[in-house]
């Protein structure tokens, strides 16, 4: 099928998907659990290839790893479904509901979005969190994933998408895209496709808004930070910037800058650079800092970079306010951290910093669906529109208004006989 064919035909099945019941959903996940969990060596194998593949023509070490499908991603995509399995059906909650009149009743209902388009990167681990979302939230899926994990989302899609079909599921709701031109055709592809969630970098998200006339969801580059305020628990920032820096490098969560108030920026450093030069992080300090550690010097353009490697840029600040212009300017709007013990700090940092996920005194490596008890994530929004963050089962549902009424018309209430009680049910 073209593209053309393969989106007219995911309209069709998200239609029917629409009106699958919670119920039925969750057995077709339980089953897209087991057959990823039979066929993991056939899986395995094909993912063996495309890293093969990928090694010969020198992807890089962090793309390496995103790439990677072994059993510890196996297991934790299955522990993912299963999370889903037990979340409420997000699809048919009342929002709210009010009596516009006696016998007048309005209902504000969670519905499925429809045909969401998702371009991500080469995680093979990625293509099974976004379809099991649509499923779960009712809608079906176009996807394209990086051209490296051909053969592994191949496989992955295969086994999804006929489990699913076998337990009930629509034919044709989940549908893989494998060439670059088929992603140009998509974005014109307005009639059928209802949502685009492109996964990278802000040139490219920038790309697919200038090229489409669909609502785009997007998911933007991951430059975090964590701020050790002047009143830090020295111990307590270095465990947090440690694990927001090396927990895992390659993803759009890891901080890529560390900022330092000048009142604990020598102190913080001693105990810091020790630990962060162990586990191979290269470090590149701003002019202030490299006056206090032996560092690479920073350039502009660190300030802006995401890295997803062991690479870290130390900018030491002379006040909170600063510190909160420096990421306001530089961050791209997903996760920021204060460490702090003074909570009026914490208050003004959380308050003035415009970002999806504002945290205090924990690690940015916790912004993801899964940790925060979505199930799995489509990904990190960092747009401003009805879904921000983690995107989980809420942020792939809009809304649909039901009236229902006993032959009421306008004329009654235009002209004066009727007046509305706007009473609120719910």
């Amino acid at each position: 099928m073209t593209s053309r064919d393969m989106a007219a035909a995911a309209k069709a099945a998200s239609r029917l998907m629409a009106a699958q019941n919670g119920e039925k959903k969750n057995r077709a996940l339980q089953a897209v659990a087991e057959a990823l969990a039979s066929r993991a060596e056939e899986i395995f194998a094909a993912n063996r290839e495309d890293l093969r593949r990928a090694e010969r023509e020198g992807l890089e070490a962090p793309a390496m790893k995103r790439l990677r499908f072994d059993q510890g991603k196996l297991d934790e995509v299955i522990a993912g479904i299963n999370s889903l399995i037990g979340l409420p059906d997000p699809v048919g909650q009342t929002l709210s509901a009010t009596e516009l009149d006696q016998g007048l009743e309005l209902f504000k209902v969670s519905c499925p979005i429809g045909v969401i388009g998702v371009v991500f990167e080469s995680r093979p681990d990625a293509l099974v969190q976004i379809s099991c979302l649509c499923l779960k939230s009712g809608n079906a899926a176009l996807l394209k994933g990086g051209s490296e994990a051909m053969l592994s989302n191949r496989i992955l899609a295969q086994c999804i998408a006929e489990a699913a079909e076998e337990a009930g599921m629509p034919k044709h709701w989940l549908q893989l895209l494998e060439s670059r031109e088929e992603v140009g055709e998509m974005l014109r592809l307005d009639e059928y496709i209802d949502l685009i969630v492109p996964r990278g970098s802000n040139e490219f998200v920038r790309h697919i808004k200038e090229n489409s006339n669909i609502a785009v969801l997007g998911h933007a580059d991951g430059i975090c930070h964590v701020y050790v305020d002047s009143e830090a628990d020295l111990q307590m920032a270095l465990d947090i910037s440690l694990d927001s820096k090396c927990q895992y490098v390659a993803v759009c969560n890891a901080a890529e800058k560390l900022l330092l108030h000048q009142d604990i920026a020598a102190g913080f450093l001693k105990m810091a650079l020790p630990a962060l030069e162990a586990r191979g992080v290269e470090l590149r300090g701003c002019e202030k800092t490299r006056k206090l550690a032996d560092m690479k010097p920073a350039s502009a353009e660190d300030w802006k970079t995401e890295y997803l490697d062991y690479v870290l840029a130390i900018k030491t600040v002379a006040s909170l306010e600063e510190a909160v212009e420096h990421i306001n300017r530089y961050g791209s709007g997903h996760t920021e951290a204060i460490v702090s013990a003074s909570i009026e700090h914490a208050e003004a940092f959380m308050a003035q910093v415009d970002a999806a996920d504002v945290f205090w005194n924990c690690s940015t490596r916790f912004s993801d669906g899964f940790r925060f008890g979505l199930g799995a994530e489509l990904g990190i929004s960092t747009n401003k529109i009805h879904a921000r963050g983690p995107v989980g089962l809420e942020g792939l549902c809009i809304y649909k208004w039901l009236l229902k009424g006993k032959g009421q018309i306008v004329a009654d209430y235009a002209e004066g006989r009727k007046t509305f009680s706007h009473r609120r049910i719910k």
